[in-house]
Order: structure tokens, then sequence, then C-alpha cells
């Protein structure tokens, strides 16, 4: 027997579908398989992610005021606020620091103002993505070609950010008992960019809506043989 809504179904990720009467239905609810979750099944609790919508989006409530919000979102939006505010300068100093002309004669001083950068621009990143998040979810923002286009990209930039942040750091390490040709440098951001390339080729907007509220949702789906590479790729960067 199949749980489809009469080949219907919304459900994502193998989810079962159920609809409240078999003749004319007026309510859905899908049934998720272990380790997805969602009013569709369009999260996952597995494996690794960087995604802010799985874990705060629902405590947030549309068309209500920050003031008004479940305390979980005010403690969050202090907290992120803070965090940005402390890394931003952090980023600030730390560039300042290391744009040196004798510390950038040798590669570590290279890697060390690099990773002042990005740290700075991952910052700017999680910023604009809480921010997006934050009104997109209180129905502020419902542009789709702005969010289709923020879907696309922020997850994708910041995942580039991260990972070479981690390797320039760890080239730091390197150059201190090998040595390291200057041209390490550019030939990282290719391969870093190569190994994520194909991330914002699966990720699109999905509507959720129920009888509450309705919201849209940053959604990344890879085939079970991508995700296996996905899950391999984040291991080799941060392990």
């Amino acid at each position: 027997m199949k749980f489809d809504c009469l080949g219907q179904s919304v459900c994502m990720n193998e989810g079962q579908c159920f609809q409240d009467t078999p003749d004319c239905p007026e309510r859905a609810m899908c049934i998720c398989p272990a380790c997805f979750y969602g009013t569709r099944c369009q999260f996952s609790s597995s494996g690794f992610g960087l995604s802010l919508d799985p874990i705060l989006a629902y405590h947030i409530q549309p068309h209500i005021n920050l003031i008004h919000q479940p305390n979980i979102v005010k403690t969050s939006f202090t907290l992120t606020t803070i965090f940005m505010v402390a890394g931003f300068i952090n980023g600030i100093l730390a560039l300042i620091t290391f744009n040196n002309k004798t510390i950038c004669e040798v590669g570590c001083g290279l890697y060390l103002l690099g990773s002042s950068i990005t740290t700075l621009v991952i910052t700017i990143i999680f910023g604009l993505k809480f921010w997006k998040l934050f009104l997109a979810q209180m129905a502020i923002i419902s542009n789709r070609l702005f969010l289709q286009v923020q879907c696309t990209s922020l997850d994708f930039l910041l995942r580039i950010c991260l990972n070479m942040n981690q390797w320039l750091n760890a080239c730091v390490a390197i150059e201190r008992a090998t040595t390291i040709i200057k041209a390490t440098y550019f030939h990282l951001l290719i391969a870093i960019i190569g190994t994520a390339i194909y991330d914002p080729f699966y990720r699109r907007l999905i509507d959720d809506d129920n009888e509450d509220d309705k919201r849209v949702w940053c959604i990344v789906t890879y085939p079970s043989s991508l995700q296996i590479f996905n899950s391999i790729i984040h291991t080799f960067h941060f392990f």
C-alpha cells in the first residue's frame, strides 16, 4: 500500500503522506522516516550541515514584532549580534596586524593575512544569513527572486570561506615544517571551490503552508552518491 496522498504527496525524502479523508481531503500530514523531520520531511538530522533554518526558523513567529517573539528567538538575536560585533572587530584588528610588508614576505604571513580576510568575510556572510532568515520567517521579506539568489549563494559562499579559513590555518602549520611554493595559496582557493562547486545546483526554495502560517525554506537535496561524497569532503576539510 502506498501512502502518497493519491499521487499528490508533498512529502520529501520518502516520507509517507496521510490525508484526513480519502475523498475531498482538507488536510494532509507527512510521517517522516528516521533522521528526517519538518512538516514536509525537508530537514535531516544526520550527516553535516551549515543551515540555520532547521535550528531556529520554526521558533520565529511570522508577522510578530521582535519584542513579542519567543525568548529563544530574542536570546539568539542578542547572542548573534554580540558574536557578529566581536567577530567583526577581531577580523579588522587581525587584518591590520597582518597587513604588514615584513610579515607578508614569508608564506606564513600571507596565510595569516588570508585567514584574517576570510574570518571577516565569514562574519559578514553569517550576519547576512541570520538577518535574511529572521526577516524572511517574519514574512517581512517575500521577494521570490531575492530568496532564491540568497538560497543559492549564501550557504555556498559560507562553506567556501569556512573551508578556506581552515586550510589557511593548516598551511601556517605546514609552512613551519616544510617549504611551500608561493602558488600554493592560489591553487588552494581553486581546489576548495572545486570541492563545493556542485552545492548551488541542488539548492531550491519550497513553500510550507499549514493552518497557522506560511513559510519558505531553502533546501539542499543531494543524490545518495553525492551525499556520500559531500560527507567525505566535509570530514576531509574539518578533520
